[in-house]
């Protein structure tokens, strides 16, 4: 029973009793796992291009981009930095007073190497009257983290990535959020030289980035020779979801209010959808590398935009082939072994449809966004698998899974799962517009059956939480989906602050 408090809350965050409704339902019925057929792999599934192939593709991004197009980079990067300093965390929480495990001793080894060491040595110098090394030799290693973590400090614990200094350069050390700047000019520059990138933040955030862009804008445009327009974006309270008790009662706080929590990064394509862009890259804020290995991500992700553009026109073609009526026996035919060959949409009912029913069928699968999804070979790193799976209307398509979405109680399942090859590091080329230039409404494509709900706990009260069907996982379900095989050294994240030491992290 809703009290008028309550109606009152919902109004505030524009969610309606009948949004309630079904989420309560969605912990009452739970998920249903997704039925999947088989792994996708290099050849069966992944597409593996030759260096002819990647030649002709660059070269197809490149003449995309001498029209009048409009490309965004599009770049999630809410939420706190913590769980990259976990381990600092629990060294600070301890009793010992200096560094015991692998990870405490490769940090204070490697400390110097941190694009961030010349900024805590001066807070460190503030603070402690000491510099970093000093306090070494004293023995006060939890004074240098404290420094670090802190918010008298960098306060690095509670900041989000994009704002961490990452690499460091002659010219001065770069956030994660300058990475990405460097990089929108080198592969997503239109023919005036405009670079559009938008970054989707959290509320307590969002001034601090704008002081960033404000302080920095300049000195990128003209390193690259271009001018940027930067967009910020957060995450809607709308999407927010109700929390509920282990009874699957709505959960209720000290003060008796009802508690939401954001709905995951799922909830993120409903800033997806407000872009108005044709073409729209999208990669985690924490997988960047310093420019002089950009190389490999650059060519990559123009090869996977031309893969892109190269799709787009045959399903324009295709589609003002439908919409002109004039088409012949064997043109559907070739329709058909497109969307079997080129897009790997599998129906056994095909044969059975009447021709009508045969068009509108092709029609629905053609007009739909389009993602090109960059697949690295597994390395044992976490990330969604690329698996054909069943979709609602019967069809088999390709879709990136979580292992949350997977039956594993059963052996085959499991199995199949745990044979995949291939993972997508979030790297993404989409495609949000029909022939006629007007922009997919992106949340009629949600596969709502593919969220998933996970335990949490609030003043040391447990709650189950739902989490919205995941940006690249069921976000995108119903989009026309191709995988390609990229290499492994366009996938460079920091998961951990000790990954900033590895080699593809410093400047040579």
């Amino acid at each position: 029973m809703l009290t008028e408090s309550d109606l009152n809350l919902l109004k505030e965050k524009n969610i309606s009793e009948e949004q309630i409704k079904e989420q309560l339902s969605c912990f009452e019925k739970g998920f249903p796992f997704l039925e999947i057929i088989s792994s996708a792999s290099s050849g069966k599934g992944i597409r593996v291009l030759s260096n002819e192939d990647k030649s002709a593709y660059l070269q197809v991004w490149d003449e995309y981009l001498t029209q009048r197009r409009k490309i965004e980079k599009f770049v999630p990067a809410s939420g706190a930095a913590s769980r990259m300093f976990k381990g600092l965390f629990e060294f600070l929480s301890s009793k010992k007073e200096a560094p015991e495990t692998e990870f405490e001793k490769t940090f204070f080894e490697g400390i110097s190497r941190f694009a961030f060491y010349k900024a805590l040595n001066e807070v460190c110098l503030k603070n402690e009257e000491s510099d970093v090394l000093s306090l070494m030799e004293q023995g006060r290693y939890k004074d240098i983290v404290r420094n670090l973590l802190e918010e008298d400090g960098l306060g690095y614990g509670q900041l989000p990535k994009g704002l961490l200094l990452f690499h460091s350069y002659q010219t001065g050390p770069r956030t994660a959020m300058e990475e990405h700047l460097a990089e929108g000019a080198m592969y997503a520059k239109n023919e005036t030289g405009q670079v559009y990138i938008h970054f989707t933040v959290s509320p307590e955030h969002l001034k601090f980035f704008e002081a960033l862009v404000k302080k920095k804008q300049k000195f990128y445009e003209e390193k690259f020779s271009v001018v940027y327009s930067i967009s910020f974006s957060t995450q809607k309270n709308s999407t927010d979801t109700i929390a509920v008790d282990l009874q699957n009662h709505p959960f209720r706080d000290a003060k008796g209010n009802l508690f939401f929590r954001p709905g995951g990064h799922g909830a993120l394509i409903s800033n997806l959808n407000e872009l108005d862009a044709d073409v729209v890259f999208i990669k985690n804020i924490d997988n960047v590398v310093p420019d002089n290995l950009k190389g490999s991500t650059v060519i990559y992700k123009k090869v996977l935009a031309g893969v892109l553009i190269a799709i787009q026109r045959k399903i324009f073609d295709y589609l003002r082939l439908i919409k002109s009526g004039k088409y012949s026996h064997k043109q559907v035919e070739e329709m058909i072994h497109f969307l079997q060959d080129e897009l790997n949409i599998r129906n056994p009912e095909t044969k059975l449809l009447e021709d009508a029913e045969l068009i509108l069928y092709i029609r629905r699968k053609l007009l739909r966004p389009i993602r090109v999804c960059g697949m690295v070979k597994n390395i044992g790193e976490p990330g969604g698998g690329p698996f054909f799976a069943v979709n609602p209307d019967g069809t088999v398509s390709l879709q990136i899974l979580e292992s949350n979405q997977i039956d594993m109680r059963d052996p085959e399942k499991k199995a199949l799962f745990e044979q995949g090859t291939h993972f997508n590091p979030v790297d993404l080329v989409c495609a949000l517009k029909d022939p006629e230039g007007n922009s997919y409404h992106l949340p009629d494509f949600v596969d709502k059956n593919t969220g998933f709900i996970s335990h949490k706990s609030k003043d040391g009260r447990e709650l189950k939480a739902l989490e919205l069907p995941g940006l690249w996982n069921g976000a995108m379900s119903d989009w026309n989906t191709i995988f390609v095989e990229v290499p492994i050294g366009t996938f460079n994240p920091v998961k951990a602050v000790n990954d900033l030491l590895r080699p593809e992290h410093q400047v040579s």
